[in-house]
């Protein structure tokens, strides 16, 4: 074989192992929580915080209202120093329901950010019979069954933190490119089976939006206290439980829950910038994944084009089956998690180009100490 076919093949292999690996995670060890649960015969609080959701809280209070077979479930809301209005919104849907109490949050002290300050405070003032917790944000819907669907599978997995992925609704060319990308990822490179077994917290995946927990093992682990600084709040508490002892779990929540994230490119933009640096810790760390991103699933659709201008065929057919095995994958993610795969998988190479561009974007605000969210400085 020549030089430039056995370069080919080798990103080659390494996509076909990482596409095979998303379609066994997504096919045997994805979670999938039962649509129709039995009643969940424990006490369970749902914790909702808020900052200036008053446009976007209405639709989530209504969804919680409505949940069925949790009799004993209490809502606690929390107005962190809104603005715009939403405790008074809040107010008009909750219209005295007696299974809601509304707070009004404090401004997080020095060591603290926002959202882990608003959890820990929702958390401190949840029932104290609760023995199951449920985060939830402002621009998530759940079904009638949710809450009873989550607590269910928390307790049929034996784990101490669920964590039920919703289904991301994209409407916008910006959300088509970067959203699908967050199921996409740990998919691909997250062994979800060793992720439950093992006890590394290095081996940690969640997702705030949606996020159920045991209260005993969440107060093993030290709540959101224990990750106060972290933009991440979400996996460092998931971390946090694995180090003190706890199980963690991933699963599919695409029929439990719907979540419009970003209405905006800018949003967008902005909300991935804030966290993605954090998600790499190092900035070397970084630019290693970027680059590998970038050989296996941006390179090949290129290699194609610049094959064939020189007349080398076989490597067009290596490259370009490079490009299909990355948009296979694309498919597998998004059909697993209730995702939209057609046409936006063929445009996985740009989703990757963005996604560099945005961590790129990350590092650079923060070195300058730019980043900033819901007007609280962050990083």
């Amino acid at each position: 074989m020549t030089g430039p076919v056995v370069a080919v093949l080798v990103p080659l292999a390494v996509l076909a192992a990482l596409t095979g690996h998303t379609l066994v995670n997504a096919t045997r060890w994805l979670r999938r929580p039962a649509d129709r649960p039995a009643e969940v015969d424990e006490p369970v609080a749902v914790l909702l915080p808020l900052r200036d959701e008053a446009a976007r809280v209405t639709p989530c209070l209504r969804a919680l209202l409505a949940q069925r077979g949790v009799p004993e479930m209490r809502i606690v809301v929390l107005d962190d120093g809104s603005t715009d209005g939403t405790a008074e919104v809040v107010r008009a849907v909750v219209d005295g329901d007696p299974r809601v109490t509304l707070l009004a949050g404090v401004p997080p002290p020095p060591g603290w950010l926002g959202k882990p300050h608003a959890c820990h405070q929702l958390a401190q003032r949840a029932d104290p019979a609760a023995t199951a917790l449920v985060f939830v944000d402002a621009d998530v819907v759940l079904a009638p069954d949710a809450v009873a669907a989550a607590v269910a599978e928390l307790r049929a997995a034996r784990v101490t933190l669920l964590s039920p992925y919703p289904r991301i609704l994209v409407t916008t060319v910006g959300d088509r490119l970067v959203q699908p990308l967050l199921q996409w990822l740990w998919l691909t490179f997250l062994p979800l089976r060793a992720m439950e077994r093992s006890a590394r917290p290095s081996l940690a995946a969640a997702g705030g939006q949606f996020l159920v927990v045991d209260r005993a093992g969440y107060r093993a682990a030290g709540g959101h206290a224990a990750v106060r600084d972290r933009v991440l709040e979400d996996i460092e508490l998931a971390r946090a439980v694995k180090r003190a002892g706890g199980r963690i779990a991933l699963a599919d929540g695409s029929r439990l829950a719907d979540c419009r994230m970003y209405d905006t490119w800018p949003q967008l933009r902005d909300g991935y910038t804030k966290s993605l640096w954090a998600s790499f810790g190092h900035p070397g760390a970084a630019a290693a994944v970027v680059a590998l991103l970038g050989l296996l699933y941006v390179a090949p659709p290129l290699l194609v084009g610049a094959a064939l201008l020189v007349g080398a065929p076989t490597v067009a057919t290596l490259a370009g089956t490079g490009y299909l095995l990355g948009v296979a994958g694309r498919v597998v993610s998004a059909r697993a998690t209730g995702g939209r795969w057609w046409p936006d998988a063929l445009a996985h190479p740009v989703s990757v180009v963005v996604l560099g561009w945005l961590t790129i974007r990350s590092y650079h605000l923060r070195k300058r100490r730019r980043l900033s969210w819901r007007g609280r400085p962050v990083g």
